[in-house]
């Protein structure tokens, strides 16, 4: 590392400590010419692009995850440190397959397929906006193939929705 007082590039590291947030290294360096000085190390992190359903583009949000988890598990037994866990899951997921553009639909199904495991009424609640189911007949299609797939037997109907004989 160059010194800034007099450009030598014989510069030593005397002291080195995680930031607060945990993301960066802190260095306190001494030159050959008596000064200190500090410098800090983080990785570099590559941006991943969101390509949307319409083709635009725009930045990864983690946060739009995090909400459109939240709406969906709104007023479900789900602790906000399963939330997390799964934002992050998703977000190590998505960084882990290197790749500068991501589709928005890749990350909708990773979404899904963590809510399915977690709460299935937060399940068919976020796929019905992914998904954008248009009448009942979709939810309902979607409903049998989560019990389809759960292993859950179908729960009869109650008697006040049989029809009289």
């Amino acid at each position: 590392m160059r010194c800034p007082f007099c450009e030598n590039n014989d510069t030593r590291v005397i002291d080195s400590r995680p930031t607060e947030d945990g993301r960066a290294i802190r260095r306190r360096r001494e030159c050959d010419c008596g000064k200190r000085f500090t410098t800090y190390e983080k990785v570099e992190e590559i941006p991943m692009i969101v390509v949307k359903k319409d083709g635009s583009r725009q930045a990864f949000d983690r946060n739009k995850i995090m909400n459109g988890i939240l709406k969906a598990c709104e007023k479900r037994p789900v602790p906000m440190a399963v939330i997390e866990k799964i934002v992050a899951e998703i977000e190590r997921g998505l960084n882990n397959m290197m790749e500068k553009e991501m589709s928005s639909a890749i990350i909708g199904e990773l979404v899904m397929e963590q809510l399915k495991e977690i709460d299935e009424v937060a399940y068919v609640r976020f796929a019905s906006v992914y998904r954008q189911f248009t009448d009942v007949n979709t939810f309902i299609s979607e409903i049998e193939n989560l019990l389809k797939t759960s292993g859950k037997p179908e729960r009869a109907p109650s008697p006040a929705a049989r029809p009289e004989k």
